[in-house]
């Protein structure tokens, strides 16, 4: 569980709003559409208390919520909600397609944004001049952003066992811990580390 492919994608801005103002004694109000509201973000946060990236397997799919549409009388739409993704510290991010490092957890806290939604469109009422006093159109949201992400867990550990070929390194490690290292009666069965987690009191 130290490996996990996700896939990421910000909410839309909402839609501008294409509204004109209707009051009792002015038949031809002037326009008083408000602003579409901003996509949600998706969001890294590194946690002390995880200790291994399973939360990912069974979803590895996160759609935000768009931002609401712009209304009349100049209300503004509402922004779509964060999503908040909790990784171990010692998480680092990079993206699936030309492996660049997007982010890397070395402390807990640390909250980084993946993937930022998109800007809400402008209202009518933002169109309007003293040459163009009825504008009918307004501006529509812009898209999120969108990626594929890689996890690693870099192997942190309390403690390491080091000995000569063939002592019982992994022997040992299967019988303290549910990890499942390689065991044969040959050296160097293990080519790379083995991360097994233990509860003491």
């Amino acid at each position: 569980h130290d490996r996990a492919r996700i896939r990421v994608k910000a909410g839309r801005g909402g839609d501008g709003g294409l509204s004109f103002r209707r009051e009792k004694f002015v038949p031809k109000g002037g326009p008083d559409g408000g602003d579409g509201g901003r996509g949600g973000d998706i969001v890294l946060v590194a946690d002390a208390d995880l200790r291994d990236l399973s939360a990912f397997r069974a979803k590895t799919v996160f759609d935000a919520k768009r931002g609401g549409n712009g209304r009349g009388t100049r209300k503004h739409g509402a922004d779509g909600d964060d999503i908040v993704l909790t990784v171990p510290v010692g998480t680092q991010v990079t993206n699936a397609d030309d492996g660049t490092l997007v982010a890397d957890f070395r402390q807990d806290g640390l909250r980084i944004v993946v993937a930022r939604g998109g800007g809400g469109g402008r209202g009518n009422s933002n169109f309007a001049t003293p040459t163009r006093q009825t504008p009918r159109y307004a501006e529509t949201g812009l898209p999120g952003e969108s990626c594929e992400l890689e996890l690693h867990l870099k192997l942190m550990a309390d403690a390491a066992c080091a000995v000569l070929p063939n002592a019982g390194k992994s022997s040992l490690l299967r019988r303290i811990s549910n990890a499942k290292p390689k065991v044969a009666d040959y050296p160097f069965t293990t080519l790379s580390p083995v991360l097994g987690v233990v509860e003491v009191d």
